[in-house]
């Protein structure tokens, strides 16, 4: 398997750079389309939206990624880096969240925060493990409570766009299943005037879209795995794949310029504790081979759709750009005040 140098070291994540209430709405400085986008563990991000966080950061829309966890119950590739895991020194979180600024580097994105504050949830482990009843596992947390976390972040940034999972959370790992409903409540919640006006003023995202991934597309990229030469023990199957859905389920495709797709990769590499790339492809700790997609594909489940009838969006803000126009022109007129 084609090794990968470690990331150099990084800046931890950064928190909220305003207080809460401090909303975007009101401040000149943040970009008129918003992205925000939940995932459980770092190195899901990029596997999952690497082409779509690359492409809208590089089109200069604000890119907010909010981590549950730091992922501290992972697997570790390089035996070098073994005694990071929990069952030993228990030091993976700092490690992988030093990957995680390096791969947002990458991808251009400078808005990444864990939930809550770091260190507040803890990876849950697999479906079943015992880690699941610790009390600081993020499937453990009241849901209103981690919720609330997420509201403060809503509030603030005032995305028009959320991007997080399907309710089985992909595959059915605790913390993506935690990560969607965290995702889902605090979309609701934040929307409520009633619910913590102190964390910021109600604000109701305009559209809601759950990762997927096309069988097509999928059954596709494991044929030219085959095909080709690689480096791997073994080849993953379509059913190892999260999310994967009929092609008539997708209701936008993300893809673009080439480098999107390299900038994914290079993310990849950058979370070199969980992920072997080689070429077009790439493995997690099973050293099964799988595809990396340089298009990603997306459900929508809130909003409409900015697409003709029968047809997928090419652009998740598609559909919301005179509401963006009618904000931007507010926080022009506000700034010559």
């Amino acid at each position: 398997m084609t090794a990968h140098p470690p990331p150099a070291a990084a800046g931890r994540y950064p928190q909220a750079a305003t207080a809460p209430g401090a909303d975007a709405a009101h401040r000149s400085d943040i970009p008129a389309r918003r992205l925000l986008l939940v995932h459980a563990h770092p190195d899901d991000e990029s596997i999952n939206n690497g082409v779509t966080m690359a492409k809208y950061a590089a089109e200069g829309a604000l890119v907010t990624l909010v981590t549950c966890t730091l992922g501290e119950e992972g697997e570790v590739i390089p035996p070098e880096l073994a005694p990071l895991a929990s069952d030993r020194d228990d030091t993976l979180g700092p490690y992988r969240a030093d990957e995680l600024a390096a791969a947002m580097e990458v991808l251009g994105v400078t808005d990444h925060r864990l939930l809550g504050a770091p260190g507040r949830y803890r990876d849950s482990g697999m479906m079943g493990a015992p880690q699941n009843e610790r009390p600081k596992s993020f499937w453990q947390a009241p849901l209103d409570e981690a919720a609330a976390d997420l509201v403060a972040v809503i509030r603030e940034v005032r995305p028009q766009v959320l991007v997080t999972y399907d309710p089985n959370g992909g595959y059915g790992h605790p913390d993506h299943i935690q990560a969607h409903r965290v995702a889902m409540r605090g979309a609701e919640l934040a929307a409520r005037a009633d619910f913590r006006p102190e964390l910021g003023s109600a604000y109701a995202i305009g559209k809601i879209y759950w990762n997927c991934n096309p069988r097509s597309q999928v059954e596709e990229g494991f044929e030219r795995l085959r095909a080709t030469g690689h480096s791997f023990p073994g080849i993953a199957t379509v059913d190892d794949v999260p999310g994967v859905v009929p092609d008539s389920d997708v209701t936008a495709s993300i893809t673009g310029d080439p480098a999107y797709a390299a900038a994914k990769a290079a993310a990849m590499r950058a979370h070199y504790t969980q992920i072997a790339v080689d070429g077009p492809f790439f493995a997690l700790s099973n050293d099964l081979g799988q595809p990396l997609f340089g298009t990603e594909h997306y459900l929508l489940v809130h909003g409409d759709s900015g697409a003709a009838a029968g047809e997928r969006e090419d652009d998740l803000f598609a559909g919301i750009g005179e509401m963006v126009g009618m904000e931007e022109s507010a926080r022009i007129e506000e700034a010559a005040e």
